[in-house]
């Protein structure tokens, strides 16, 4: 499908039915859900569009500082693009905060949210190692992102990932790597100062999808999540780290099926 740029920001529209808005996380792109859009996959009978949040992928160069609400804009602009009024919205990492935000400031346009690695913001802890890591991307450049790309593909991954799925763990590492140093810096700037979106205002159903190994959303900081949400459903994956829809696919595709086949 052919890639659409709405003022700097690139996205993809496929497929018809019922839309759905996917949102990556730091570090990825659009191709974070390329394993559940296929023919056979549970986006098949819907919409689709993803896009490169501003500063990832192949959006263009990002001015000025960006935000949580930045990205959330971003999203407003790309649905209104792509003529899409009411969506449900993916989201993974980063993107999950954007989606838990987006329902917030748009409650006639979100649907529901499935959210994998979700987290409501960074715990205080990692903000000073999230802003680190953005600052060694903005002063190392390319030789920068290539060593944050190998710390992450190990750190972020299961131990049966790396062990089983070596691709998995290519995958991680090219996303990374191929992220514009200065965006990537700018959106790890974002997250860093993110704030927490009031889960108890959020009315629509909510999928939280996470690891046994997911040190940046684990099932127990993911399960007090669920207990603020009016409607949440919340599943913990065996043997799977922080990139959920790249290290079990199948099972990321089989409880999103089930759970927009129930919204359809």
């Amino acid at each position: 499908m052919p890639t659409r740029i709405v003022e700097r920001i690139a996205y993809e529209r496929q497929g018809s039915g019922d839309a759905v808005l996917a949102i990556h996380g730091l570090g990825g792109s659009s191709n974070t859900w390329t394993a559940l859009a296929g023919d056979d996959g549970p986006l098949a009978r819907h919409a689709l569009v993803r896009l490169d949040l501003p500063g990832s992928g192949r959006s263009m160069r990002a001015e000025g500082p960006l935000s949580i609400a930045r990205l959330v804009e971003a999203c407003v602009r790309v649905l209104a693009a792509a003529g899409e009024k009411r969506v449900h919205v993916l989201g993974h990492s980063l993107g999950t905060i954007v989606a838990q935000h987006l329902a917030l400031a748009e409650p006639k346009l979100v649907r529901s949210l499935a959210l994998f690695g979700p987290l409501p913001a960074p715990p205080e802890p990692a903000r000073a190692a999230i802003r680190a890591r953005g600052q060694k991307a903005r002063t190392e450049g390319v030789a920068g992102m290539a060593d944050i790309a190998d710390a992450l593909a190990r750190a972020s991954t299961s131990a049966e990932t790396r062990a089983q799925r070596p691709t998995a763990v290519a995958f991680v590492r090219e996303s990374l790597m191929r992220q514009d140093p200065d965006g990537y810096a700018r959106t790890c700037d974002a997250l860093a100062d993110a704030q927490p979106a009031d889960l108890s205002r959020v009315g629509c159903p909510v999928l939280l999808v996470t690891g046994d190994e997911d040190a940046v959303a684990p099932p127990a900081a993911v399960r007090a999540m669920g207990d603020r949400l009016q409607d949440a459903r919340v599943e913990v994956l065996r043997g799977c780290g922080h990139w959920t829809p790249i290290e079990k696919p199948a099972e990321c595709a089989a409880l999103l099926r089930g759970f927009l086949a129930r919204r359809m």
